[in-house]
């Protein structure tokens, strides 16, 4: 298998459905401090896929951002990438052709590359891996994982990363369904709380610059009550406010708002790129819960997103199976209430460029919280 890889400039970036490979991405990130290089990628059919023999190539290309892990060190990070999915018998042996190909284009400080894929788990479409509810069980040990990706590889060098980055479990939407067929699939108490938010007088309004107050307010709230990390409101604004309309793959973001008369109850960002839209923040008041303005947050931006053409909604996040003892059930219970069909990827998975250094960051990376890209 060979992988020619080619450096591009960023901007360059064609449009597809994954935001985290997009030129908007990587524009967010550089006014967020992070840099990022773009490839072009070409490969053989036939190298791909097990079941052709045809020797048309495949071409894409490649974001990868570069965090500073300390000591004069970088991590090369591949959000969602690559956007190619070879056949299961050929996933590892790719990732390290492409991982070598792209070694001499790399800083040489970069210690490895961390591949946050969005392919689906090789054990989401296992019986053996679902419980007697139907309920995936997740994947196996790390090293039957590592066993499994590394097999026909020549270096045996893909190691499973200590901890997924971005969500590694999620709920898809159909948009493609009309309106009276999405409330339908939605789960009876999910369908009643949105008729209900909208019987009690919730708004749902779009925002701008002005409003990040009132979302960060919301945001801050929600944080302290769950318990998770709280980005600096500058974080929000560069998300908001980044323009990049001269690139090949743009996305645009839209910050709602629900409320009663006029008081903000709860505010999502909706990013909409290609034909697909993702929730990607979300934030609620803990009062004036009765009012359901989240429900009527998510009914609103699905229908957005549809009128846009957007062929599938993204729930961005949640736990991988019904467990109470997850910190992501709520979200798990909140966004499958709405119908769609739940997604399990392989997460990350990173190729050692430099095993010692590798392997001494490992040995501090639970401590560390500044790589972490979202």
């Amino acid at each position: 298998m060979e992988v020619q890889v080619k450096s591009k400039i960023t901007k360059e970036i064609r449009k597809k459905s994954i935001l985290q490979q997009t030129a908007f991405w990587s524009e967010v990130k550089r006014k967020q401090g992070i840099r990022s290089k773009a490839f072009d990628i070409k490969i053989n059919a036939s190298d791909l896929y097990v079941s052709t023999r045809r020797q048309n190539y495949v071409v894409d290309d490649l974001l990868i951002l570069f965090q500073n892990i300390g000591d004069g060190f970088c991590m090369g990070y591949v959000p969602y990438g690559p956007t190619i999915k070879p056949s299961e018998e050929n996933q590892g042996l790719f990732l390290e052709e492409l991982s070598e190909s792209l070694r001499p284009y790399l800083p040489d400080n970069c210690v490895a590359l961390r591949y946050d894929l969005l392919w689906e788990s090789l054990w989401a479409k296992d019986d053996s891996y679902f419980d007697s509810k139907g309920s995936w069980t997740g994947p196996p040990a790390r090293v039957n994982q590592e066993l499994r990706l590394n097999f026909e590889t020549r270096n045996w060098n893909l190691k499973k990363a200590n901890t997924n980055i971005l969500p590694s479990d999620t709920v898809f939407i159909d948009l493609q369904k009309n309106e009276k067929a999405l409330l339908q699939n939605m789960k009876p108490k999910t369908r009643y709380n949105v008729r209900l938010s909208t019987r009690k007088g919730v708004r749902v309004r779009k925002a701008d610059h002005q409003d990040l107050d009132i979302w960060y307010r919301l945001y801050k709230e929600t944080c302290n009550r769950n318990r998770l990390f709280l980005h600096d409101i500058k974080f929000f604004r560069t998300i908001l406010g980044t323009k990049a309309h001269d690139i090949r793959s743009p996305a645009e973001v839209e910050l709602l708002i629900a409320k009663i008369g006029k008081k903000p109850l709860a505010a999502i960002f909706l990013v909409y790129f290609g034909q697909r839209a993702t929730y990607l923040y979300g934030s609620s008041s803990s009062a004036n819960r009765r009012y359901m303005a989240t429900y009527a947050l998510q009914w609103e931006a699905l229908r957005r997103a549809k009128k846009r053409g957007c062929a599938k909604y993204d729930m961005f996040g949640v736990a991988p199976q019904p467990d109470p003892s997850h910190p992501l059930y709520g979200l798990y219970r909140f966004k499958v209430g709405f119908g769609g069909d739940l997604f399990h990827r392989m997460g990350c998975w990173d190729y050692p460029l430099n095993s010692t250094t590798y392997e001494m960051y490992l040995a501090s990376e639970m401590n560390r919280t500044g790589y972490h890209l979202h």
